[in-house]
């Protein structure tokens, strides 16, 4: 059976009766047995799976009216709470929460038949960029297993990028989806803020964070972000998008679009094997009928200092709910006053969570405010500003995704600074609240690269034509693993 196909390829397949859900689900979760010992995509497998693929067969079989997902597998980052499931957030602190309800993505999901196939390892509470600080061991790149696979989505990407699902959803606070789509060869999707519903996704920075999807193909981006996209009564930051159809007119092209390449992202500490794969795809762009020209975002050089400093604050915020007393694990309270009783109970947070808490005392607190946090949001609101001047002149953006190739695992896992520059050409679309999507474009030295190109607030369709031209230009060897 093909594992490779993509979500549309599985439904028009299952819809002409070619292959059942059943069968489809059943290889998934054999897949999943053979290669994520060495991969370790998944935090935990849904051993109910095959079984309700099987009623999804039933239902189909007997004419009844089936969502349009049919029985698709799709794994789920283990931040998104899906009822009567564990949800870990990939930390210790967690380890026994079972979620009492379901995000609003995934009621979406379970509505239009989607199957998830587990939930996927990721960097503990969504902080870090190479799925390392996960509490129970790293994902690894299925390009090559010595290597990170990107994050804090990665076992998203690699469990998309390994065929042990057809789908993924995962969270992108500061390039947490594209970052991993890059180094994995997906596609990955971070939509306008407030397109797609944050209920059910734990919280690490409200005011920038997004769900987006993790696919094998950009139609099957607009498939889903057809079916998980719109307003939300429980999410008072969601927006109208009634009568939009991702994948209509996907196919339309981008002759006599403009687009700008933003210069500070391609500089200095870019690897040239990036640098060369964004001036090959700029070419392949210009011979679609685009117009590309050089650009500048000043602001840029700021972003990754604002980004770290806002989010470290809402993430001190969101995370001061971890006191053992509300959520947490069996930890006798006998022998503590209140003080040292929360202090001891959160020596269960890895090391990057307790230096962004850190962080997140440090920088709004009295006499310190208008040194650090005052001015990271003075530099978000001249980025957006900046950036919505860039889009009168150009209709999309585009760059690197990620400045350098993987790296092996370990090799930056002590070095924090080195690891934030990671996220410095995918921080800006989060602070400002665009749409950004990365495409795989080539592979170099064994390992993928993937394309950025960014679009205006709500100018998601438009941004996803613009990717499905450029992929169209690309064919990518197949994943060794």
């Amino acid at each position: 059976m093909n594992l490779k196909i993509s979500a549309l390829e599985y439904v028009e397949e299952v819809k002409n009766g070619n292959l059942s859900a059943e069968d489809f689900v059943s290889e998934t979760i054999d897949r999943i047995k053979n290669v994520d010992e060495k991969l370790h995509a998944f935090l935990q497998v849904n051993s109910k799976a095959i079984e309700q693929a099987s009623q999804i067969d039933k239902k189909i079989k007997s004419g009844d009216k089936v969502g349009s997902c049919f029985g698709m597998p799709i794994s789920i980052k283990d931040n998104i709470c899906i009822k009567h499931s564990k949800t870990t957030c990939a930390s210790k602190m967690l380890e026994k929460f079972v979620a009492p309800y379901d995000a609003t993505v995934i009621s979406r999901l379970k509505e239009q038949d989607a199957v998830f196939v587990g939930k996927a390892n990721m960097d503990e509470f969504a902080m870090g960029l190479t799925t390392e600080f996960s509490a129970y061991g790293p994902s690894r790149n299925p390009w090559n297993t010595d290597y990170v696979p990107g994050g804090s989505s990665g076992g998203s990407a690699v469990s998309v990028s390994a065929f042990e699902c057809v789908a993924s959803l995962g969270s992108d606070t500061g390039g947490s989806v594209r970052n991993p789509a890059s180094f994995c060869s997906t596609v990955g999707y971070k939509p306008t803020y407030g397109l797609i519903s944050r209920f059910g996704l734990i919280s690490y920075a409200n005011s920038i964070e997004q769900i987006g999807p993790v696919t094998r193909t950009v139609k099957d981006t607009a498939f889903l972000l057809n079916i998980i996209s719109g307003l939300d009564s429980h999410d008072n930051t969601t927006i109208d998008n009634t009568g939009q159809d991702y994948l209509a007119d996907i196919d339309s092209g981008i002759e006599g679009k403009k687009i700008g390449i933003i210069q500070e992202m391609a500089g200095e500490g870019t690897d040239p094997e990036v640098r060369s794969a964004t001036n090959d795809a700029v070419s392949k762009l210009e011979g679609l009928g685009a117009t590309c020209e050089d650009a500048s975002i000043d602001m840029v050089k700021y972003s990754v200092a604002a980004y770290y400093t806002i989010t470290a604050t809402e993430a001190g915020s969101n995370l001061a709910r971890y006191d053992n007393l509300r959520y947490g694990y069996d930890f006798p309270v006998e022998g503590f006053e209140f003080n040292s009783y929360i202090s001891k109970a959160r020596t269960k947070f890895g090391p990057e969570v307790i230096r962004r808490m850190i962080l997140g005392g440090f920088v709004p607190s009295a006499g310190h405010a208008g040194k650090y946090f005052l001015k990271a949001l003075k530099v978000k609101s001249k980025l957006t500003k900046e950036i919505h001047e860039a889009f009168k002149k150009y209709d999309y953006l585009v760059a690197p995704t990620v400045p350098v190739l993987p790296f092996k695992i370990g090799e930056k896992i002590d070095d924090p600074i080195a690891l934030f520059l990671v996220d410095f050409n995918t921080v800006m679309s989060n602070l400002t609240g665009i749409p950004s999507i990365s495409v795989p474009f080539t592979i170099s030295k064994g390992l993928p690269i993937g394309i950025q190109l960014m679009a205006n607030n709500n100018e998601d369709k438009s941004l996803l034509r613009s990717a499905r031209a450029l992929e169209s230009t690309v064919k990518l060897p197949e994943v060794p693993i």
